[in-house]
């Protein structure tokens, strides 16, 4: 089977890639990086050719809020014209748990609207919502910074390793189409201002985390279902505790 992973250079593609080639399958790293642009539309006939599967797990490289919706709009229009064009059976994309709910804040704007492009596209497809991956647990927490302090909320959060995001994608593309959405989350919910603090003290960094419910996510006023997953998400077997832990080992 040919697959095209859009995005193929960064921390999910590069190791989707790998994990697809690894099932036998002839995998394309397609990114600005090879010469395969979703914006420009550079490359993109060429790389789609023949190919069975897309997945798009590129990533805006700018989060302004008008600049994160132009780049997941112009791109998944492109893609998905090229797909359409080259006869590919299935459209995966990588999206994130709480696009729905938290309209203020512009990368989930900017989410929702690539899943409805998708939806309204006519492509078999199979939206992939994670909630926010380990390795990027560090920015998460010093958005919250305020002086010498973190001001977080006390709202739940249930990250996931990336390499459980990586399984489950695999899992997808090697599947037919579910023509909807499906989540992955982390085993355990916990308040984020407590995740701060096990990644602060594991770091090594002494700045003191303050409980604040009105602390905002990137814009966002978050409660426990923010950025939390459904009962019937698939759970990652990774626990943050055993990656931080292998994380400050290395």
């Amino acid at each position: 089977m040919k697959i095209v992973v859009i995005g193929g250079s960064g921390l999910i593609g590069s190791r989707l890639v790998n994990a697809l080639r690894g099932c036998g399958h002839d995998a394309l790293a397609a990114s600005p990086r090879t010469g395969v642009n979703s914006i420009t539309g550079e490359g993109l006939a060429h790389a789609l050719a023949g190919a069975d599967t897309v997945v798009d797990v590129a990533n805006a490289p700018s989060w302004d809020d008008q600049a994160v919706l132009d780049f997941f709009e112009t791109s998944s229009r492109n893609l998905l014209a090229a797909e359409a064009a080259a006869g590919v059976g299935h459209h995966v994309a990588l999206s994130i748990v709480g696009s729905q709910r938290l309209p203020d804040t512009g990368y989930f704007r900017a989410k929702a609207a690539q899943e409805l492009l998708i939806k309204a596209s006519g492509m078999p497809y199979t939206i992939l919502r994670a909630t926010q991956f380990f390795e990027f647990v560090g920015a998460i927490v010093q958005s919250f910074a305020v002086g010498e302090a973190i001001h977080a909320s006390p709202a739940l959060i249930q990250p996931v390793a990336a390499d459980d995001v990586v399984a489950a994608l695999t899992d997808i593309v090697l599947a037919a189409p579910v023509n909807g959405t499906l989540e992955i989350a982390g085993p355990e919910a916990l308040p984020i201002d407590e995740l701060a603090g096990r990644f602060l003290q594991a770091s090594g960094d002494r700045r003191k985390v303050l409980p604040d419910v009105n602390a905002r996510y990137f814009g966002a006023v978050l409660d426990d279902q923010s950025l939390t997953a459904g009962k019937t998400a698939r759970l990652g077997a990774i626990r943050f505790e055993d990656w931080l832990a292998r994380s400050t080992a290395r």
